[in-house]
């Protein structure tokens, strides 16, 4: 499957020319590039953690995420990639392959982000966040679960996105209102004795 681009895409499929550093200098980008890394992560958390769902499978869930992460990026004209190929080979014997981020961002006013969408705590994502962020790319890994979630190693980021599980079905409604059960006005009511 070849990376889809956002619809504003004028070019070729590929989400990091432009702005992006030489690979040589992702490791070397300073406080700024942590600064800037952490408001984009704390943006990102904020539009993820007002997503709701109820009753949901988990490729229902990170389809959610996904397009709800690629709405971000939309809303703040960035062109828009959906499975952009990775720094990151795949592991023998497709060592010749590049695997793929899930959603890649090309930004003119800064470094390209790049983000995965997990349920599970897998191993060769941190390594592909890795790579990605050597390569000068700011890395973010969205992890949803209802357990508890550990933080990558620097200098990946992470979103947490704390869900409900039941019987293999997943909820997120955190700011869910309490019903309302009457139109009487109880604040002046008078309690009687039930006992």
């Amino acid at each position: 499957m070849q990376p889809t681009a956002d619809a504003s895409s004028n070019g070729p499929p590929s989400a990091f020319s432009g702005a992006s550093p030489d690979a040589s200098s992702g490791a070397s980008l300073g406080a700024g590039a942590d600064a800037e890394a952490d408001v984009l992560v704390a943006s990102l958390a904020e539009r993820l953690t007002a997503l709701t769902f109820a009753g949901r499978s988990a490729d229902e869930v990170s389809q959610l995420m996904l397009d709800e992460i690629v709405a971000w990026g939309r809303d703040r004209g960035w062109r828009v990639y959906r499975r952009a190929a990775s720094v990151a080979k795949l592991p023998p014997p497709m060592d010749k392959q590049h695997s793929y981020v899930d959603v890649a961002f090309a930004r003119p006013d800064g470094r390209p982000v790049v983000i995965e969408v997990d349920h599970t705590d897998r191993r060769r994502t941190v390594d592909k966040l890795l790579e990605e962020s050597a390569a000068g790319r700011v890395a973010i890994w969205v992890r949803w679960s209802s357990r508890a979630i550990a933080a990558p190693p620097d200098p990946v980021r992470l979103v947490a996105v704390p869900v409900t599980s039941n019987r293999g079905l997943h909820s997120r409604r955190p700011d869910l209102p309490v019903p309302s059960h009457s139109s009487t006005d109880l604040a002046d009511a008078e309690q009687p004795d039930l006992f």
